[in-house]
């Protein structure tokens, strides 16, 4: 009996906090009807805004990628002074918040910051543009590659490596052909999880982006422009496309899951 009641709370828990917004958002995005919904979806500065989402996800994916990958093995493999350093600033950007992000960015790339100065002089703009973007999304999407190679690392151990390089494999043979296979469903999980976050992210992109429709204004600010012009249907129809791709995301995630655990 008790286990019975312990789902029906967690059911109903993820009920009213989960499935009940986007099932709002669902109904409401279609309040006026398919032709209303395209026509928002098909306005040419909602398709840039979902273009430089996915360009800002195409540059930050890869490189939060290698650098979880690489920063997770130089924890488990390798013994340096201040690893557990490391490892402990890998979690940063989960425990800043994404204004506070933007924020410490404004004050670097800034006229009147450390690095501004430097890139006006030399013509180029960092701020309201697609770098500081860039830069905001690798910072709060850097730790979740990390976090899901570490620690596979530490299950399979090194002896498959150590016998590699026994028989004379190089370090870089031993990466491709026993290191890599082994954590590659640790590493698309991953990836999945920072292609999701690259998406989603808000708080640090709205500082530094200045939010200038049809150049530096990404789904989600498209999302907030919209509402607060009074546009409900075109708000909520960016938040379903949204919505879907955090739906796939998560079926992905379900799917890829089982097969991570069995390569382990």
């Amino acid at each position: 009996m008790r286990k019975y009641i312990l789902r029906f709370l967690a059911l109903g828990y993820l009920l009213a906090v989960l499935l009940g917004p986007l099932s709002m958002v669902f109904f409401r995005a279609f309040d006026k009807g398919t032709g209303a919904l395209w026509k928002t979806l098909s306005d040419p500065n909602t398709v840039h805004a979902f273009k430089l989402t996915l360009i800002i996800a195409l540059i930050a994916v890869p490189l939060n990628a290698v650098f979880g990958v690489v920063c997770a093995l130089a924890i488990v493999r390798r013994r340096f002074p201040g690893a557990g350093l490391v490892n402990a600033i890998v979690d940063l950007p989960l425990a800043i918040s994404p204004v506070v992000v933007g924020l410490s960015l404004f004050l670097l790339y800034g006229r009147t910051g450390w690095f501004g100065p430097w890139f006006a002089r030399h013509g180029m703009q960092i701020l309201f543009a697609l770098p500081s973007m860039v830069i905001a999304t690798i910072f709060v999407s850097l730790p979740f590659v990390a976090r899901e190679v570490v620690p596979t690392l530490r299950e399979i151990g090194d002896e498959q490596e150590q016998a590699a390089r026994t028989l004379g494999a190089s370090s870089w043979q031993t990466f491709w052909r026993i290191t890599l296979p082994s954590i590659r469903w640790a590493v698309i999980y991953g990836v999945v999880l920072t292609t999701a976050r690259c998406l989603g992210e808000y708080g640090a992109v709205a500082v530094v982006s200045g939010n200038i429709e049809g150049k530096t204004q990404t789904a989600t600010l498209r999302v907030q422009d919209a509402y607060e012009n009074f546009n409900q249907s075109g708000a909520y129809g960016i938040s379903l496309v949204l919505a879907a791709i955090s739906v796939v995301v998560l079926i992905t995630m379900t799917v890829l899951r089982p097969k991570e655990e069995e390569a382990l």
